[in-house]
């Protein structure tokens, strides 16, 4: 049997390109072909994300969580109000991010599966004044999607900075950074942006390079500081070899055809392409009966899919889907991790891809005791995708 397809949020299935990208010898930081790479991929996440070509784009070294700590620990302050809008696990992790470097942090939660509004945020912006807005674009605990676009809009009339972690949306998820007004949107190289673990992407807006600059107090972290790496990432963009610390060079390498190859598709299509495969996911699903942690399909993620175990299956279940081909992951966020399961599908995904997926559920949910129709996911998924043909 074909190694089973893995189906987390993150990471995720890399295409063949990227893959053989990732094998070939690695290369010096400083060779021209390397520079000329790193050179393109930089401009090229910029119009991944639609920013303007005055928005700088960071490549660094590091994890998605190293992305949200060199966006704080540049934009905050000690003593800076931030309001972080929480929808789950990864938006307290931005809390606590804030506090570490000094932030004074207001929460602005639901529970688990529900979102917050706009009209909610600019309530609280009406009572108190933030220098900071934090958002989590798709909170991979929850698969909850937030009006970016919404919020982003009353933030920036309150005077506020917005950060945006787009771990789980960046590529897939519909972003316009610069018409949107977003200040940081941020990611990991493993999501949807569909290079291996390892590479933290920022793209920092002109005001949220001016906060930065007219800093009073020094950036709190040494490996994050924007005074470090902004001369490298334009020294590289500008075809100039630069050093502050090696960069990894096969993962950036890998990052240039990814990027290239979202672009061919086109931006629109891959927005389009994500909603299409994330709505058949979801509609097999609701097919074998099974509720999800969204508590409304409005702000339900295009990205991953949060099934409810049905009542007499648990997570056992995860390892009978395994052996029937896909890898899912298990709960996060803490008050109901037993609850529910996760089905990622971003970046590469197929409709084979799912399609095989749900067929993997559906009989592993039969083996559990569910009584489940053979057949019934992959026909209301079809459905779904042949009315996006």
């Amino acid at each position: 049997m074909s190694r089973p397809l893995l189906m987390i949020p993150g990471p995720i299935e890399f295409t063949d390109e990227v893959m053989a990208t990732m094998a070939r010898p690695t290369a010096s930081h400083v060779d021209p072909d390397f520079i000329a790479a790193f050179g393109q991929a930089l401009k090229d996440l910029r119009s991944v994300f639609l920013a303007g070509d005055d928005f700088q784009p960071f490549v660094l070294a590091g994890s998605g969580t190293l992305a949200m700590d060199s966006a704080v620990a540049n934009l905050v302050e000690p003593g800076d109000r931030v309001l972080v809008i929480d929808t789950g696990y990864f938006s307290l992790r931005m809390a606590d991010i804030c506090r570490r470097y000094g932030a004074e942090v207001d929460l602005l939660g639901v529970p688990p599966g529900e979102t917050v509004s706009a009209t909610e945020v600019a309530a609280q912006l009406q009572q108190n004044a933030y220098d900071l807005v934090t958002i989590t674009h798709v909170d991979t605990s929850t698969g909850v999607l937030t009006d970016v676009q919404g919020i982003t809009t009353v933030a920036k009339d309150a005077g506020s900075l917005v950060i945006v972690d787009g771990v789980c949306a960046a590529a897939a998820e519909e972003m316009r950074q610069q018409a949107w007004g977003v200040d940081v949107y941020l990611t990991a190289s493993q999501k949807a942006i569909g290079v291996p673990p390892g590479l933290a992407l920022l793209v920092v807006s002109p005001a949220g390079m001016r906060k930065w600059r007219g800093r009073s107090a020094p950036v709190g972290s040494y490996y994050s500081d924007w005074s470090s790496w902004l001369p490298i990432m334009e020294s590289y963009e500008g075809l100039r070899p630069s050093y502050f610390a090696t960069p990894a060079v096969n993962l950036v390498l890998a990052l240039s055809v990814s990027l290239q190859q979202i672009l061919a598709e086109g931006m629109d299509a891959v927005f389009a392409r994500h909603r299409l495969i994330g709505d058949a996911v979801k509609a097999g699903v609701s097919a074998l009966g099974l509720g999800q942690v969204p508590t409304d399909a409005a702000h339900a993620a295009h990205t991953l899919t949060c099934p409810r175990y049905p009542d007499g299956v648990d997570g056992s279940l995860l390892g009978r889907v395994r052996a029937h081909g896909a890898i899912l992951a298990g709960g996060l966020y803490p008050a109901i991790k037993t609850e529910y399961f996760r089905i990622g599908h971003m970046g590469a995904v197929s409709a084979n891809d799912i399609l095989a997926t749900l067929g993997a559920v559906e009989t592993s949910l039969r083996q559990s005791g569910y009584a489940a129709e053979p057949g019934i996911a992959l026909a209301a998924a079809q459905a779904v995708l042949a009315g996006g043909e």
